[in-house]
C-alpha cells in the first residue's frame, strides 16, 4: 500500500504492507472557490451581521490590520490587496501588525514571501513581541482575573481588523476568530494565564470546542474587551487553496466558519487503532516540534491505551531554540517529571502549554518521531523516540501487536480530527 503524508513542501511518500490492516482517514476534500479574490470582496461587501467594510471606515480613521505569522497559511497575497483596496485609503493611514504571539518575529524574507514585495515596501508593518510589556496597553480584566494587554498600536487604532484562516485547534477549539487578537497581540504574562494548566487540564479543552471550553471562551472575552471592528477569515483545503470566505462580526462569523470546518475536517471512527501515524499538515505547519504536537494530539484521539504513534515533521525550524519548549523538554527526565514541575505550584514559563499536552500523550502510549532535520539525540532529548523508517517501525510495531494490529493514517496530520463515535462505541 502506498501512501503520502503530508510533510513540508514535498510530503513523503510512504510504503506499506498490503497485508496489513490499514485504514485511512482524511478530510472531506472541498474543492477550492473559482474566483477566490471575488469571494473575498462579496464577503467584505455582505458580511455576516455586519455594516459591509467600506461603511464601518471613514478617511480619517487609521486602521489596523492584524495578520497570521509564518506557522499559518493564511493566502495574504489574494486577501490583502482586495482589502486593501476595499478600504480604498492613504497608505499612512493603515498599518499591519503580525500576531506573532509568543512565536518569534518573522524574517524579512519570510515576510516578503508571506505578503508580497508590494506590500512590505508600501505598509508600515509591526510584529507583536510578547516579552516587551512597554509596548503592550492594559486593556481590561476578565471574569477569571487575567489581566489583558493588547500591542498598543492596535489599541489605538479606530478601526481593528483581524484576519486570519479556521481550522481546528488542539486546546482552543478552532484557530481564526479572537485568536489573532489573544495570543496573537498580547503580552506573555496575559496568554501564560490564558494558556495554564488548570486551563489545559480541562477536558472541553479539545479540538473542536467553543463554548465550554475555558481557553476559547477567555480568548473571546478577551478579543471582545479590544472591540474589533470586523473579522476576515478563510477556509482552506490541503491545497491551501480558499474554500469559503467568512466576515463581519466577530462572534457569528467565526461561529459559521467553525460549524463549516467542524463538518468537513472532523471524522468519526468506530474503535481506537493500535497503531496511528500522523504528518503534521505539512509546510509551513511542520516547520518545528512544537508545532508537530498538534498532529500528536489528533492521532491521540484515536489510538489504542497501550497503542503507539509514529508523527512525522520536517521541522526546518528545529525544535526550536528560541522560547522555552527545548529548555522543558531537556531540563525533564520523563514526561511524568515534566508534568510534576509543570502542575507545582506558582510555575510559569513561556510554552509550557505545549510541553503540558506532549507531556499528558507521552506519558500514556509511546510516540515516535520521525524528521529528516533532527537528529536521533535531539528528539530523544525532547522525550520521545526516533523513527528512523516509518515502515521499519511500522512492521515491528505490527509484530509487537499480532497479525490483527489495527493500523491508522492521517495523511493531512491536525487537518484531519479523528474521534471515536460514541454511537459505535456503546
Amino acid at each position: 500500500m502506498k501512501i503520502k503524508l503530508a510533510y513540508g513542501r514535498k510530503g513523503l511518500s510512504l510504503c506499506l504492507s498490503d497485508d496489513l490492516d490499514v485504514e485511512v482517514i482524511e478530510p472531506r476534500y472541498v474543492e477550492g472557490l473559482p474566483d477566490q479574490a471575488k469571494a473575498v470582496q462579496d464577503a467584505l461587501r455582505q458580511p455576516i451581521e455586519s455594516k459591509p467594510l467600506k461603511q464601518l471606515v471613514k478617511s480619517s480613521d487609521r486602521v489596523g490590520i492584524v495578520f497570521n505569522d509564518i506557522t499559518r497559511p493564511t493566502p495574504y497575497k489574494i486577501i490583502l490587496p482586495v482589502l486593501l483596496e476595499e478600504l480604498n485609503l492613504p497608505d499612512d493611514r493603515i498599518v499591519l501588525l503580525n500576531a506573532t504571539g509568543t512565536h518569534r518575529p518573522n524574517t524579512e524574507t519570510e515576510l516578503r514571501g508571506m505578503l508580497g514585495d508590494e506590500i512590505l515596501d508600501r505598509f508600515r508593518i509591526i510584529q507583536n513581541d510578547a516579552q516587551e510589556r512597554a509596548s503592550h496597553t492594559l486593556a481590561g480584566t476578565t471574569k477569571s482575573g487575567n489581566d489583558i494587554w493588547i500591542h498598543t498600536e492596535l489599541l489605538e487604532c479606530d478601526v481593528r481588523i483581524l484576519t486570519g484562516f479556521i481550522e481546528p485547534h488542539f486546546f482552543a477549539g478552532f484557530s481564526g476568530g479572537g485568536k489573532a487578537c489573544m495570543p496573537g497581540m498580547a503580552l506573555l504574562e496575559t496568554v501564560l494565564r490564558n494558556h495554564c494548566v488548570e486551563h489545559l487540564d480541562h477536558p472541553m479543552s479539545s479540538w473542536g470546542i467553543t463554548h465550554g471550553n475555558p481557553v476559547w471562551e477567555e480568548i473571546f472575552e478577551a478579543t471582545s474587551m479590544v472591540s474589533p471592528t470586523f473579522l476576515l477569515n478563510v477556509t482552506l483545503n490541503r491545497d491551501q487553496k480558499i474554500t469559503a470566505v467568512f466576515a463581519g462580526n466577530l462572534e457569528k462569523a467565526h461561529e459559521q466558519g467553525c460549524k463549516f470546518v467542524k463538518e468537513n475536517a472532523m471524522v468519526a471512527v468506530k474503535e481506537p487503532f493500535d497503531i496511528v501515524i500522523a504528518g503534521n499538515s505539512g509546510y509551513p505547519f511542520d516547520l518545528n516540534l512544537y508545532q508537530a504536537v498538534k498532529g500528536m494530539s489528533a492521532a491521540f484521539q484515536v489510538v489504542k491505551k497501550a497503542g503507539s504513534i509514529i508523527v512525522a515533521a520536517d521541522c526546518w525550524d528545529g525544535i526550536p531554540e528560541h522560547g522555552e519548549y527545548s529548555r522543558l523538554l531537556l531540563e525533564a527526565t520523563s514526561p511524568e517529571n515534566l508534568l510534576q514541575t509543570i502542575r507545582s505550584p506558582g510555575f510559569q514559563r513561556q510554552d509550557m502549554w505545549q510541553a503540558q499536552i506532549q507531556a499528558l500523550i507521552s506519558q500514556k502510549i509511546d510516540v515516535y518521531f520521525y524528521s529528516e532535520n533532527l537528529s536521533q539525540e535531539q528528539i530523544m532529548g525532547a522525550l520521545l523516540k526516533p523513527c528512523q523508517s516509518i515502515e521499519t517501525t511500522v512492521d515491528r510495531l505490527a509484530r509487537k501487536y499480532g497479525h490483527q494490529a489495527s493500523i491508522c493514517i492521517l495523511p493531512e496530520g491536525p487537518h484531519t480530527i479523528p474521534y471515536i463515535s460514541e454511537s459505535e462505541a456503546k
